[in-house]
């Protein structure tokens, strides 16, 4: 098992940056490949972006490529998603969450196994 809390989050202008952090407890946090998701007021949860266990391997949705990076590191149980050129309808809380390897949409939020509270982040225009 492992327990996820944020961090990082805020309020922005536009085309501003922050960078998102994930802390994992538990010691077998580089069995489990990572994602954010998103869920902005009256919409549902959507995938933002995907780690594979030692990172090698990412994933974008495509209204954030190009601007969001994702990234871990093992040996600090932590992961990231840096934030660029953020816009106003980047606002939501972005939480992350962890699944074990499978075969499985890494982009459905329903194969993920363990989640975070979340962090807000507000971009103003």
């Amino acid at each position: 098992q492992v327990q996820l809390v944020e961090s990082g989050g805020g309020l922005v202008q536009a085309g501003g940056s922050l960078r998102l952090s994930c802390a994992a407890s538990g010691r077998a946090f580089s069995s489990y490949a990572m994602g954010w998701f998103r869920q902005a007021p009256g919409k549902e949860r959507e995938f933002v972006a995907y780690a594979s266990l030692n990172g090698g391997v990412t994933y974008y949705a495509d209204s954030v490529k190009g601007r969001f990076t994702i990234s871990r590191d093992n040996a600090k149980n932590m992961v990231y998603l840096r934030m660029n050129s953020l816009k106003p309808e980047d606002t939501a809380v972005y939480t992350c969450a962890a699944r074990v390897p499978n075969s499985a949409s890494v982009y459905s939020a329903s194969r993920y196994d363990y989640w975070g509270q979340g962090t807000q982040v507000t971009v103003s225009s």
